[in-house]
């Protein structure tokens, strides 16, 4: 690997949102006239792209040395950049929606990841037992359902699939589990579906399981899933620092989604997958630009389902 240097740091989050004030991260240029810059990541497939752009050299191109600090979830990065802790993070759109509309200062900067746009081969589906009798959205109806997060991107989204199929997306129950638990919960009949995202989508293929539907294939069109963000604060002081890092992520991005190979191949440096799974999940889609479509799309699904009493200023949050 070229120059991937991650910072695994055993505080994590708290200690850093404890004392980061209220200034940006980023100082200025130091060795090597690089301006240091923190982003917080989640050590999912989902944010392989930040870690390529490390490794190929990207952000140094562009005059910045990243450090991408690891973190639980999107919930503890969006206070860390916020605090000053952090200067970019990365965090799935509705969760970014929902922060903006309670007066959160977040600003969309890049792309995260994105759907491949193909039922039954995308990087996340509802799977189900094969006796379960479910083979579609529309069967789902009266049924419990494991997500990783209540009132998210995953319930609103297979909400919306049971509902395209003609069905009551309301009538259905949701349960929060960790991802790393539904597989047990399925077997056991604890609940008669899962919503989740790879690798636990390859593992739980492993049983007697099937996708009942791929919820961020359909209904939806070419769904943004995640995106990486700033503060209006660290937009309006460093606007430099900021352009900087959306041109290097915009490469990063570009080049992850053309060489799924790099990809896969430092999947192992910063997840607990062996070669064996890395090699056999889904990618997602990795585009370089925003799709500012798909975060209207998000944001209305994120109102009609109660997640948000009003829309949030979409000039101001995706400029």
């Amino acid at each position: 690997m070229k120059k991937l240097a991650v910072a695994i740091l055993a505080a994590t989050l708290l200690s850093l949102t404890a004392c980061g004030g209220t200034s940006p991260a980023a100082k200025t240029a130091g060795e090597g006239g690089l301006t240091p810059i923190k982003v917080g990541v989640i050590t999912i497939t989902d944010a392989a792209a930040a870690y390529v752009g490390v490794d190929q050299g990207f952000f140094e191109e562009e005059g910045l040395k990243a450090e991408l600090v690891p973190a639980q979830g999107g919930a503890a990065i969006v206070p860390l950049v916020v605090s000053g802790g952090a200067d970019f993070g990365f965090s799935n759109v509705t969760s970014l929606i929902i922060g903006r509309s309670k007066g959160l200062p977040l600003q969309i900067v890049s792309a995260g990841n994105a759907t491949t746009g193909i039922e039954g081969k995308d990087f996340a589906d509802v799977l189900v037992k094969d006796d379960s009798g479910i083979e579609d959205a529309g069967d789902l109806v009266h049924k419990k359902i494991a997500v990783n997060t209540l009132n998210n991107i995953s319930d609103t989204t297979v909400r919306a699939a049971i509902e395209a199929a003609g069905a009551d997306g309301s009538n259905v129950t949701f349960v929060e589990m960790p991802f790393p638990d539904m597989r047990a919960a399925l077997a056991k009949g604890n609940v008669d579906a899962v919503a989740t995202v790879e690798p636990f989508r390859s593992m739980i293929l492993e049983d007697k399981t099937h996708s009942a539907v791929s919820n961020y294939a359909a209904p939806l069109t070419d769904l943004m899933v995640t995106a990486y963000f700033t503060s209006e604060q660290m937009a309006a002081q460093k606007p430099e620092v900021v352009e900087a890092f959306k041109r290097a992520m915009s490469k990063s991005l570009k080049y992850s989604d053309e060489h799924p190979d790099a990809v896969r191949k430092i999947l192992p440096e910063f997840t607990a997958m062996d070669d064996d799974l890395v090699n056999r999940i889904v990618l997602p889609r990795f585009p370089s630009q925003v799709n500012r479509d798909s975060v209207n799309e998000v944001a209305e699904l994120a109102l009609k389902n109660g997640l948000i009493d009003k829309l949030p200023d979409m000039e101001k949050f995706v400029p």
